[in-house]
This record gives C-alpha cells, structure tokens and sequence, in this order.
C-alpha cells in the first residue's frame, strides 16, 4: 500500500503569505491531474525529482528523509573499477575459506565464533582493503585511516592478515584460545593483539560514537596545530541491527553539525539481527536512511545488485519501486529462502503491472535477484560507493550496504534467521562452498575430520598483488603502531603549591585538582597536550576561569558575541580551543576522552586528556565505555567530581555517588584514587604523569587513572614530613595523625578513611581522647583498590613459592587496637583489604540509596558522621572488652543516636 497523504494543517497553508494565489492553485491542479490520470506513484515520482532538482539548483528547500529503494547511484553513473575484479574475487574466495574454516575448526572446543556476518560483508571490507584505507606508512607521513571493524567479521580479517602472511595457520587454529599465548581474541581486541587492532568494537553500538568522536578528535589536533590529519579517514562497519543501540545513533548530529566529511559509515544492511529480522514489519533502510539525512548526513544506498538493472529498465510504471518499497524486510528475508513460484505468487502477484512485468522473467532470473543479486555482493557497485563517500564534502557520509547475511555459506546459512548462532559448515557444506567459489582445493583434502586452511603460496599472484596493493595505499592494514614519545616531566612549582596546603582558606579538593591542570596547562612544553573535557559542567567544577585562557574547542569559531563578553571569565569558542565541553553527553565526553587517550597510538602524538565529571555519572553510566578504553589502552585522567555519597546537598538519590569506586576496581586498567588532601592530589598526578607519559617512553603503562574529588570546602593542611608519606599516598594507606601521648592504659582503636571522611574520624579522634578516653590514630587511605591488588600480588606470587607480606599489612603491624575504615561510600569498597589487615576489622559506610538533605543530616542517616564513628569505636572496643558495655549505650544516647 503506498504511504497515507497527510491532510496539511492550516498553519502550514497561511503562515506565510502568498504572492500570487494563482499560480500555487495551477500547481496543485497540475499535481492532481497527474495523479487522476497516471496515478499516485507518477505524481509522487515528479513531487521527488522536483525536490531533488531544486536541492541541485541551490534553492533553500526541506532534504527529502527518504528516497526510493533502489541505488543512489545507477549503474551507467558508476565509475571504472580500477582494479582487477577476477584478481580480487581469488582472493575475496580464499579469505572467505580460511574464514569458515577457522570457526567451524575451533568449534570442536566448543569455541564457536561467527561465520554469516563476514560472509554477508566480505566484499564491503576487500574493497576498502584494495583501493581505500590508508595505512601507517604513507608517504606523506600522516597516521593513515582508522578503521572500525564490525565485531562479529574478525574471522575474515584474521583469514586476510594470514593470506597476507602476517598470520599463521597455527594462530589461526588458535582462534578464541588465548590463555596458552599467541593464539587470537574472539573480537578487536587491542590489548590482546595490540600490533593489529587498534580500536575494540564488539560491544555493539561503541564503535559508531567510538568512530564519531574519533573523526571529530582529528580535526581537533588539526585546528590546534598538534598535526595535521586531513589525509586520515575514519572508516566504521557496522550491521544494520547494531544501530539499536542507543549509542550507535547518539551523535549523528554531531558529525552533522560540524559536517565531518573526513568519516564514513558503512552500514551493512543483510537485514538480520542476532534472533531474526532488524525491522520485520518495517524496512531498516528507509528507517535509517531518513534519521542519516536528518541529521545532516550524506546518505548513499547500494542496494541491488547488476542483474536488478534490466528489470528496473523495464518498469515503465513505477510497479516495480512500488513494491520494492512496500514490501517489509521479514518477507524479502522470505524471498531470499523459497523458489521462483513463491515469488512470482506474493511478490509479482501484488498488482497487473508486476504480475505482467514477472512473465517477462525466468525462474532462474527470479532467483538470482531475490537470492543473491545485491549491491554489497559487487565490487563494481561497493567501489562507486565508497569513491563517491570520500570525494563528498561538506557532511558525513553513510553507506547503506544491502547483503544477504551468510551469502556463499549454502542454502542451510543463508538468510536463515538462526546463522547467527551456527558455528561451522559440514563437509558437504564446504564441498558446496568450494564449488561456488571456484576454488583449486581437491575432494582428498576434504575427506578427513577437520577442514584444512588454504593457501595459493607466498608467492602467489594473489598475494603479490594484495600485497602491492596495500603497499600503494601505505602499508598493511588494520595495524596499531605505537612510536614512543616521552613527555618532559613538569616543574614542580605546581605540586609544590599543593603540598603547603592552603593556610587558613577554606577549598575543596575539586578546586585544587583544577588549579593544579590550568597551572600544569601553561607548561611550555606540555601545556597543550592537555586536553580538558566536560560535560556541560564546567562551572559547576569551577573550570570557567579556563574558558577564555585556553578557549572551548569550535570548528567554527565564535560566530558571535557572548552575552558575558565583558566579564573577566567569558564563554569564548575558538577554532583553535584546547577545552572539549561537550554538552550533556557522558558517552560523548568518554569518546572524546578514548579518542584523546589513545592518540599516541593513532596518531603518534601523545595527548593528556583531563575527563571531568559528576562522580554519579562515570562508571555508572558509561561502564562500557571504559572497559573498552582499557581494552583500547587509553591514558589519561577521569575525574569523578562532587563525590561520595553524602556531598551532594539537596541533589537526592540519582546524584549521590557510593560506589563509583566499587565500579572502577573492576576494571583493570583503572588506577583508582580517593584522595582527602590537596597534597595528595598533588602526588597522585605527578605519578600519573610519569607512569603514563614520563620521559621514558619505553616504561609507560597503559592505564588511566580514576580520581574522585569533592566540593566540600576543607582548610587543606600541608603534607606530613617524613620520608613514607608520598610511598603512603600512591600505596593507599599511610599515618596521618597519631593519638596525642595517651595514657599508658588507654584503649587504643585505627581509625582509616579515605575523602572527605578523613575530616568525620579527626572529629573523632578528638571526641574519642577527650570525651571517653580511648586514643585514635588516624590513618588517611588514598586508595582501597590499590591496597587490594597490590595485596592480591603478593598472595600469587606466594602461590608461586615466593611469599611477599602486602603492603597494607606491612603498614598497619603492631598498630595497636582493632581497625574500624569509614567512607563516604558503600562498605564493600574499605571492605576490599580486611582479609590483610590482622587487627580485628570494621567499617562503615553509606550503603543504600542516597536522599537529599543537608549533608550533617544524611550522614547522620547514614550512620557515618562522627558522632557515629565514635560510637562504631566504642562497640568494637567494647566487644574486645577494653571499654565497658556501658560506654556504647551512653554514647549513643547523648549523641542522639538512639
């Protein structure tokens, strides 16, 4: 059924005024002759190339969201294909092979793997591999393209890297086991296999924003003279039901916007998610070719394939686009599976033009177009696509791909909707496969149990010719190169103003990490490698005195005058600004910050990017995304600002962060912090400076750090003397302040706390000595998980008959009393080291929702203010029989505890 008319609102008709009511009138009326006497579709099809032929002319009218499903570009305006298309198919064929054989191999483990998706995609990356993507050597020295591979196709990429002879066959056989060494990761994963994947994808809907912000980070380093980037082109496959993914579509407007014409995505459309069709009762295309364009997007479709062309020549009506445009994805997935009489019956039977237009065809011309004829399946058609995405300027381009998911795989894989879950082909399977392929492998090798990889040999034409052809285009590809680069280390002026402390003035640690990167900015020679990121929060954190030193980064520049152009502190955008604020997008600030974190890698230019955000709103959020930069191998500085759960007055439950740190220690790559001090957020930084970009470029780690900072005004003292403290700090556990000479008989208790808590057990402390006679000493603890993992090392290594006593321990022998460890999050974070602490152990926390109050009430609620920690003492104490029973219920009363 063609698409309803949508009756126009009277507004639409009067809002402006006409001119000449005549003339609009002779419109209409042409428009509804046509339409009464060749019917709607002519009348549509005119409405279309008038619009279109306007937008060609220069005249300021709406984009058409949608377009007929047929090829944006027609086969007599498709280019010469400059390769040898019979050369290319060989080895199209072989990777296809080597593909299937190694996860149908690896099934034999209960392995698995994917085959259909690469199948359905093989000739969208063989193109690209022989006329598109530039690798890292070019002649013209720049960092080559960036290419995000789908996922689920790294067995095609690893089936080319071996016939190009960067693998082997046995890596290949060691496809998903990775324990042993050498074998290869299941996905792109570049901690895993850093020399070949650059960036982790599989974790569907990251690569699209990955993709995104990465294009959008090149021009970046180009307009603030870091290097010039205009020859690297980002590349993102994707498949048509990954663009689910709320991510996957998040910042389209942003490429739009600042019309990205460096990126393209190519949207492989088989049709098919993971359980059956991507939009059954819909079609995917049109869906996602309309929200491309809205977004400001060049929209390319290449959808049919070369034998579809002398059937549209002779679809005189319009029947035939009609159709094609009505008919939903489930039932052309349909088409694809049954014989010509199905189709000639639901398909061609819709209406006299098509039945008539169906006689003119054979069964096996039926067949064809339905089962195999599509545009992603052509190299002629793949390549006029992809040439036409890179000469397009102004906007992004996407590419929808049309494929049949399994395609070469059989009747039992392809468009079935189960493929995604089947592992491997049988003999008969692979016997067929061979044969469509037209590849020289005899029956005798396909007589035993497993399937054997191919090769045409190392001096093959084809592998000369892959091989010369990636020469050409600047090297082998997809590779992760990394050129050590040291930074200068920073004066010490700046961490030394933290470590004096802040005399009688009262700041918060957040104001002091701040003050510290803006004077860290103005290193001569690091300063602008300091990329300040924010969501949208930039006053919050007291980062608006940045704005018109370092300026926010615009492609475009200041088109206009700040409403606050006369006070000190404007809002200033420049083309050459060093702030990325980002908005409200945590996703986005994150992919900006990956992007930022790993440029020493993609680019050769080692970057320090400073992520700035409410500390509710990190891991939380975005989790994925981190765990994808510690794939990636980012470096850089993520700062979970107005902490703990108990800080953030009024703000209520969503804001009020308590276990951002339980989060963070599950992820390896992050080296978590909770520092009290501004002098150790001095310390912290200057060690992350040195372990991730320090002069010696071959000891840098690849690891990001996760520091939580607090917007509670605190007098912050100067750094303890004494040679351990800055050992403490990085460790996470040193002596702050001992109990004032206590009696000899005084019960003694450990009071640790990391944060803003510190400030609730030196209240404590006091209250303690003066009030019920029990000495404290206060422990400041910078980080738990690093107490932990430190702590889990030596338990290996003693495993390993090498016994090490932890850390935490070491520091806390012969403490006297039990420990009691308070935070302003939830107890499972101090909670992590109290299997290494030999001293009876108890903590407390803010477990549960958090609520809006101020915050004396809700810690109060929480059972974590001081008054509380006095009593938690005085229990722990009264349970080991140092203090009378007594105490605890005395104390609870006259605190009002009770």
């Amino acid at each position: 059924m063609p698409d309803p008319v949508r009756p126009p609102h009277p507004s639409e008709l009067d809002q402006l005024p006409d001119r000449d009511p005549q003339e609009t009138t002779e419109w209409r009326e042409s428009l509804d002759a046509v339409s009464s006497h060749a019917g709607g579709d002519r009348a549509a099809y005119l409405v279309r190339r008038t619009v279109e032929h306007a937008q060609h002319s220069g005249l300021t009218v709406p984009d058409l969201l949608e377009t007929d499903y047929v090829n944006s570009i027609p086969t007599a305006a498709e280019p010469e294909f400059p390769g040898d298309e019979a050369m290319e198919s060989r080895i199209t064929a072989w990777n296809r092979w080597n593909a299937a054989a190694m996860v149908t191999r690896g099934s034999r483990y209960g392995l698995g793997g994917h085959i259909a998706t690469f199948a359905s995609a093989a000739w969208l990356y063989e193109t690209g591999f022989e006329h598109f993507f530039r690798g890292k050597e070019s002649a013209d020295g720049g960092s080559g393209d960036q290419l995000y591979i789908q996922g689920h196709a790294s067995p095609g990429i690893y089936a080319r890297a071996f016939l190009d002879g960067r693998l082997s066959e046995d890596q290949l056989d060691r496809f998903r086991q990775e324990a042993s060494g050498d074998g290869l990761p299941s996905y792109p994963h570049p901690r895993r296999l850093p020399w070949l994947w650059e960036f982790p994808t599989v974790s569907m809907g990251l690569g699209p924003i990955s993709a995104i912000y990465q294009a959008r980070f090149n021009r970046y380093l180009t307009g603030r003279g870091i290097k010039d980037t205009a020859n690297s082109h980002v590349w993102a496959f994707l498949g048509d039901g990954e663009m689910d993914e709320p991510e996957s579509t998040a910042a389209l407007a942003l490429a739009g916007r600042e019309q990205l014409d460096n990126l393209t995505f190519v949207v492989n459309c088989n049709l098919q998610r993971l359980d059956g069709p991507v939009r059954a009762n819909f079609k995917i295309v049109q869906e996602l070719e309309a929200q491309f364009r809205a977004a400001g997007w060049n929209v390319i479709k290449s959808l049919w394939g070369s034998a579809w062309d002398e059937v549209f020549a002779l679809d005189t009506t319009g029947a035939l686009v009609q159709r094609l445009r009505e008919v939903p994805d489930a039932q052309f997935q349909t088409y694809a599976t049954r014989d010509a009489a199905y189709i000639r019956e639901h398909f061609f039977g819709a209406s006299p033009a098509l039945t008539e237009l169906g006689r003119l065809l054979t069964d096996g011309k039926i067949a064809e177009l339905f089962q195999t004829s599509r545009a992603g399946h052509e190299p002629r058609k793949v390549y006029a696509a992809y040439k036409a995405a890179v000469e397009h300027k102004g906007a992004p381009t996407v590419i929808l791909a049309q494929t049949v998911k399994g395609w070469t795989l059989g009747k039992g894989f392809e468009s079935r909707n189960a493929n995604h879950q089947m592992k491997k082909l049988t003999g008969n399977e692979f016997r067929t496969m061979r044969d469509l392929l037209e590849l020289p492998i005899p029956d005798s090798k396909l007589d035993g149990d497993l399937v054997p990889y191919v090769h045409p040999g190392a001096d093959s034409p084809e592998v000369r010719y892959l091989q010369e052809r990636r020469a050409a285009l600047g090297g082998p590809a997809p590779a992760r190169k990394v050129h050590p680069v040291g930074l200068p280390t920073p004066a010490d002026k700046p961490f030394d103003a933290l470590k004096k402390g802040s005399g009688s003035q009262k700041i918060a640690t957040t104001m002091a990490l701040v003050r510290l990167v803006k004077d860290l900015m103005r290193d001569k020679e690091t300063g602008k490698r300091w990329v300040p990121i924010v969501p949208d929060e930039a006053r919050t954190f007291g980062m608006e005195s940045l704005f018109p030193s370092a300026g926010i980064y615009s492609p475009r520049g200041q088109n206009y005058d700040p409403v606050d152009r006369d006070q000190l502190l404007y809002y200033k955008e420049a083309a050459d600004g060093q702030i990325l604020n980002e908005g409200i997008t945590e996703a986005g600030s994150l992919a900006d910050f990956t992007a930022a974190a790993t440029s020493y890698a993609t680019h050769g230019e080692p970057m320090i990017p400073f992520y700035i955000f409410y500390s509710m709103f990190g891991f939380q959020r975005t989790g994925d995304q981190f765990w994808a930069l510690g794939d990636q191998l980012g470096r850089g500085f993520v700062i979970g600002a107005t902490a703990g759960r108990t800080t953030m007055t009024g703000e209520g439950l969503q804001h009020a962060d308590g276990h951002s740190h339980l989060l963070a220690s599950s992820n390896p790559a992050a080296v978590a912090y909770d520092p009290a001090f501004a002098y150790e957020v001095g310390v912290i930084v200057k060690d992350g400076l040195r372990r991730m970009y320090g002069p010696e470029a071959d000891q840098h780690e690849d690891i990001f750090y996760y520091l939580t900072v607090y917007n509670e005004t605190k007098v912050q003292p100067p750094m303890p003397e004494g040679d351990g403290v800055e050992e403490g700090i990085l460790k996470g556990l040193y002596r702050f302040r001992e109990a004032e000479a206590p009696a000899s008989d005084a019960p003694r208790i450990q009071l640790l706390a990391s944060g803003t808590a510190i400030h609730w057990i030196l209240e404590a402390q006091r209250m303690l000595a003066e009030e019920w006679g029990v000495a404290a000493d206060v422990w400041s603890a910078p980080s738990w998980t690093e107490l932990r993992r430190e702590a889990m090392d030596c338990d290996a290594a003693a495993l390993r008959g090498e016994p090490r006593v932890p850390y935490v321990t070491r520091a806390l022998d012969g403490a006297p009393g039990p420990v009691l460890a308070v935070s302003d999050w939830m107890r499972a974070v101090p909670d992590q080291i109290s299997q290494w602490v030999e001293q009876d152990w108890s903590s407390l926390g803010t477990d549960g929702f958090g609520l809006s109050d101020t915050r004396e009430a809700a810690r109060r609620h929480f059972g974590v203010d001081a008054q509380s920690v006095v009593v938690a003492a005085l229990a722990q104490l009264a349970r080991r029989g140092e203090v009378k029973p007594d105490a605890v219920r005395r104390a609870a009363e006259s605190y009002g505890l009770n």
